[in-house]
């Protein structure tokens, strides 16, 4: 948006189609009544352009003007540093590679490598040339050094070389991506011209913006560059994973903006240092840059556990004082309808991800042109500096009393560096969720899924849409805007965006009647809101563990004391889940109480004296509308529950069979994919209310989160051979005991308590009443599938195979190296556990 158009009415930007339009904004007053402009219109900034079948000449000579950089943009005069010019890759390159930092980690390679040579005597120290030849061996070390370090700078770094490809590269993209989103993308006026401003002080004091958005569709990085293209910021460098990195594709993405990184770096020290030097050299120089603080994309519609990689690259530029500030803008993109979502389904069920090729990219495209997904909307929270944030911090770490006896201002301190990668990464979690819009798509999905019954009613759909919008802004979260245009109208678009593959609807009844055709996938939607309600959700599925008691309304009251308890151990359960608010359990559960009595949710009992909460249940009115709005926060969290029970029923099954005195440890992807078995199972016999409680995600999440409060432990791959696979065990202390005669598991022990205590909160359903079932005819089931497990890995053992990836069986057994390994993480565990007091499970 040009300078000049900065004024009290500040437009909002909609690229819709062809045509590239400024609106009134939805946050900041404007002095026009019309929702479409000052005379009724859309003020067009991009005209139609010709369609190449009906008028070919005149579409290619417009097409060429606009490359040519006379037609709508040139992207001449943009905010931020140069980019676009003919010897930008070899200027960024010559820095990268002059850095102190490389050149000095080069040095250090060189000479580990020399002391390797003459300790096995490729270097004799008593020849008299020996001073020339390890001179000139150290010259041809530091020589393949910097060739292979030059060789992975190529292939890593963006290349902003071609203003004329950028031109064209833009057209483009506007031209595929929005006629798939066919009612536009949408930015908030306010949020831009904030954006704009921090950009230029930015610029001035040659700082970069760190963009860090939330991943949810390879759209995301598209939309992101386009719109940093129209207000005329200077593109981000983005970070993308080198699986993106196939012929054509590979090469046009990296001119656009992409820095290409491996997956994982293992113990490549040179890859690494280059890393850093790279990341150096665009903070330094304030080139913007783009990472998503997710890793990779939501297969599940909520925010993922930040991925602290790059951010921890990033903080080190920092806190080495290499660098002296960044600016860190937290975006959210959402989406009506993401085009990935079929796909996600297919692997959360446990199908192998489909590795990125030039075929399926073209193919795909194609398929795009032909859907009609609806709207993104894209939000920039407000950016804020990176190094207040880490004063900020360290001011407050140093107030707080800590366990550990620590100096929280030596920032070389690796403890005090975790502490501060953790803090930041789940800030920015928060900000994106405080800045997400909730779509129609959304709100739809959610209702349906937070029903009883088949079906809705499109009278009831209205209802309740309308009352979860205005939930959605009590609590502080943003619908998206759509001006006038009524309720009903909105609800009709997003059932069109989301068609009948996923909501279906029954014709010839009262009234149309709509269904969840596809829950899975819809589920998907459901989790976009879910942030909004979490504190809400888990104090209901903690009253829900004597609600469903039934009888009369005093026996489903709950005392204060045990719903605190239980709020926390299921808090605590779903910590790598959700994002929860920094003040702490006691106050936020204090307001969440408060919030649900004023909405006539609850009712709470008082001490006179004192005002201490001593009872909670559900209120009169609440029973009178049977429940609907208690039963919706239930039935948000309780899918996750289910998943949680589940990966906790799964590790009975792997307790050492009767007799069995050495350990046998299984690989954590076979134990991942035999609880999925075992949940579809129990999913199709009636003992799991939701088949979205099998996918792959949220298991792996719940095993993570076994992994470090103790209950499993995990070895990973040794320096010495980095192709074998992670393995686990159950924890000793944490096994159930066999019955010594029919070796068959006992209901009882830690893990089994620990188990039941989830279950507690889990929904009510086949035989669910019925304790016995769980303890015999699933947990029978549960062992026997484990046990298949345990014959497998014993079997690989027995016949000498060795694990080297995929295709090979893991080492049942560990090594003495790996029993060291073993033995420094259990201990770095329980002082992680220490260090960050919090309540544990």
């Amino acid at each position: 948006m040009p300078a000049d158009d900065r004024h009290d009415s500040a437009p909002d930007l909609r690229i819709l189609g062809d045509r590239i339009t400024l609106q009134p904004s939805g946050f900041v007053e404007s002095q026009v009544p019309s929702d479409t402009g000052k005379d009724g219109r859309e003020e067009a900034l991009m005209k139609n352009m010709a369609r190449f079948r009906s008028e070919p000449l005149r579409f290619l000579r417009e097409v060429s003007l606009y490359v040519s950089g006379t037609g709508w943009r040139a992207y001449d005069e943009v905010i931020g540093q140069p980019i676009f010019y003919k010897g930008f890759s070899d200027h960024i390159k010559g820095l990268v590679m002059s850095a102190t930092l490389l050149q000095t980690k080069i040095s250090q390679l060189a000479d580990q490598r020399l002391a390797v040579e003459e300790k096995e005597g490729l270097l004799n120290k008593n020849d008299k040339n020996f001073v020339i030849k390890r001179a000139k061996r150290r010259a041809i070390l530091v020589q393949s050094l910097q060739e292979v370090a030059e060789q992975l700078t190529d292939n890593m770094i963006c290349k902003f070389e071609s203003k004329t490809f950028i031109r064209g590269a833009y057209y483009m993209v506007t031209q595929l991506l929005l006629r798939a989103y066919h009612q536009g993308i949408h930015v908030s006026s306010e949020e831009v011209l904030r954006l704009r401003r921090v950009a230029e002080e930015a610029e001035r004091k040659k700082q970069s913006i760190i963009f860090l958005p939330c991943h949810r569709s390879h759209v995301d990085y598209v939309a992101h560059q386009l719109l940093c293209y129209r207000l005329g910021l200077a593109l981000p460098v983005i970070v993308a994973g080198d699986n993106l990195n196939f012929p054509l594709v590979g090469s046009f993405l990296q001119h656009a903006g992409a820095m290409y990184i491996r997956r994982s770096f293992g113990d490549d020290q040179l890859y690494t240092t280059l890393v850093q030097a790279y990341i150096d050299v665009l903070l330094q120089g304030g080139y913007n840059m783009a990472c998503f603080i997710e890793g990779g994309r939501s297969r599940t519609g909520k925010l993922l556990p930040p991925k602290f990689g790059i951010l921890s690259f990033v903080l080190d530029s920092l806190l080495s004082g290499r660098v002296e500030d960044a600016v860190i803008c937290p975006v959210s993109t959402q989406y009506d309808k993401v085009i990935e979502t079929e796909g996600y389904v297919t692997e959360l069920l446990g199908v192998p991800k489909k590795k990125e090729n030039l075929a399926d990219f073209l193919s795909g495209g194609s398929s795009v042109l032909s859907l009609r997904l609806g709207r993104v909307d894209v939000r920039f929270h407000e950016p804020w500096s990176l190094r207040g944030y880490i004063d900020e911090q360290i001011n407050r770490l140093s107030k707080v009393p800590s366990a550990i006896n620590i100096n929280w201002r030596d920032t070389q301190n690796q403890v005090v560096r975790q502490k501060l990668l953790r803090s930041l990464g789940y800030k920015v979690l928060a900000d994106i969720n405080d800045v997400s819009v909730v779509m129609p798509t959304a709100l739809i999905g959610t209702v349906l899924l937070t029903l009883r019954g088949r079906g809705v009613g499109r009278t009831e759909l209205i209802r309740r849409v309308e009352w979860l919008t205005d939930r959605v802004k009590a609590k502080g979260g943003r619908v998206a805007h759509f001006g006038n245009a009524p309720l009903s109208d909105v609800i009709e678009r997003g059932l069109e965006v989301l068609g009948k593959d996923l909501v279906g609807v029954v014709e010839g009844l009262a009234e149309p009647t709509y269904y969840a055709v596809d829950r899975f996938q819809l589920s998907f939607y459901r989790n976009m809101t879910i942030h909004l309600f979490i504190s809400e959700a888990l104090v209901c599925a903690a009253l829900y563990t004597k609600v469903k008691q039934g009888g009369g309304p005093s026996i489903q009251d709950i005392d204060f004391d045990e719903l605190h308890d239980q709020v926390l151990f299921l808090s605590s359960l779903f910590r790598g889940e959700f994002i929860y608010s920094g003040e702490g359990l006691a106050v936020n559960l204090e307001r969440t109480l408060v919030g649900l009595e004023r909405d006539n949710v609850i009712f709470i009992e008082r001490e006179e004296d004192t005002g201490r909460i001593t009872k909670v249940g559900l209120s009169d009115k609440e029973r009178m509308v049977g429940r609907e709005n208690y039963d919706f926060y239930c039935f948000l969290i309780w899918p996750f529950i289910e998943a949680s029970w589940l990966a906790a029923v799964s590790l009975l099954g792997l307790t050492p069979p009767l007799g069995e005195k050495d350990d046998i440890w299984i690989q954590v992807s076979r134990a991942q994919d035999g609880a999925q078995f075992l949940g579809k199972t129990l999913y199709h016999q009636g003992d799991l209310s939701y088949f979205e409680a099998v996918n792959k995600e949220t298991i792996k999440n719940s095993y993570q989160r076994f992994e470090e409060e103790g209950i499993i432990q995990v070895v990973r791959s040794t320096k010495k051979d980095s192709r074998v696979p992670p393995r686990l065990r159950v924890a000793p202390e944490w096994r159930p005991n066999r019955d010594e005669v029919t070796g068959n598991l006992f209901a009882s022990g830690r893990l089994w308590d620990f188990t039941e205590k989830i279950a507690k909160s889990r929904r009510e359903g086949k035989n669910r009443r019925d304790g016995a079932t769980v303890s015999t005819r699933v947990v029978k089931l549960t062992d026997e599938l484990g046990q298949r497990l345990w014959e497998e890995a014993v079997k690989g053992v027995d016949s000498g195979k060795k694990g080297k990836g995929k295709g090979g069986v893991a080492p049942a057994r560990l090594s003495s190296e790996e029993e060291k390994s073993l033995s420094r993480s259990v201990k770095e565990q329980k002082r992680r556990r220490a260090l960050e007091n919090r309540a544990h499970l």
